[in-house]
């Protein structure tokens, strides 16, 4: 009977081991004597999996050929080509994006990603490589001008977005409109804003100008901004070795022009603060 039961105790430490190192493997880049393995990983595999929500233009959206392309993508493309690994670009659910990461589904999170710090807590953030605003659009033949126009009003915005951090952070805003509706993206908010199902969106600066430049809708932008934001890339919090080599060749790119290339032919001028 004793021999029964250290046998039984004994597959049971087994089993908890395993399932340990195994909890161990899917949720970080570490192996067991603490060595930050992130960048050997990607390079091993010959991949790197960026984390994105693909209706994000023109950080990162689907083209007419169902195609994921944007800003973030072509930084991304000539960072992996000269990292000598494949770019796998992985459609995932915004609202659980830290998740995805914390899992090892993707190794980073590159989508027009806004540094806070509260994000800062549970990931780890390369430098800032484009600025950004929270920003109210609203239909060009309506009466608003400003923010305190929207007194009473419904106002939409997309779920897990910076946006709506900002909007709760804003009391003054935040408690004198009607009601904060939330959509899985901003394009969905902007169609429901153009068929009058709110009064206005509040969203990134340079997804609302891009919107505003391809769709040809009457959409115009108040001038009153809520906050002024930065785009960053987010990784795992022990991820370092592969966030530095991100950012290193960032950096390179943006000394040899290619990083200024690729900002002004999306964006219209080079407004990449990638080294500045």
């Amino acid at each position: 009977m004793k021999k029964i039961a250290v046998l039984f105790f004994c597959l049971l430490v087994a089993s908890g081991v395993l399932f340990a190192g195994a909890g161990q493997q899917s949720g970080g880049s570490k192996n067991s004597a603490g060595t930050d393995n992130s960048l050997t990983n990607v390079l091993n595999k010959k991949k790197f999996i960026l984390g994105l929500d693909d209706s994000f233009p023109p950080m990162g959206f689907r083209n007419e050929k169902n195609e994921i392309v944007g800003y973030d993508i072509d930084l991304a493309r000539e960072v992996t080509r000269r990292m000598g690994v494949d770019l796998v670009c992985q459609p995932i659910d915004w609202a659980a994006k830290e998740q995805e990461l914390n899992t090892g589904e993707i190794d980073c999170i590159w989508n027009g990603f806004t540094i806070t710090d509260e994000r800062k807590q549970n990931m780890l953030f390369s430098p800032p490589y484009l600025k950004n605003a929270i920003v109210i659009v609203v239909k060009g033949n309506s009466s608003y001008t400003t923010i305190n126009d929207l007194a009473g009003k419904i106002i939409g915005t997309q779920s897990g977005s910076s946006s709506v951090d900002v909007i709760n952070d804003t009391p003054e805003f935040r408690n004198n409109i009607k009601q904060l509706v939330e959509y899985k993206d901003f394009l969905t908010a902007l169609m429901d804003l153009d068929i009058g199902g709110v009064d206005a969106v509040v969203m990134d600066l340079v997804v609302a100008n891009d919107n505003i430049n391809r769709s040809g809708r009457n959409f115009r932008i108040l001038s009153d901004r809520l906050e002024e934001e930065e785009y960053g890339i987010g990784f795992r919090k022990n991820d370092n070795a592969l966030a530095d080599r991100v950012w290193a060749i960032l950096l390179d790119m943006a000394k040899d022009g290619t990083a200024a290339k690729i900002t002004t032919q999306w964006m219209g001028a080079d407004i990449s603060v990638i080294g500045k």
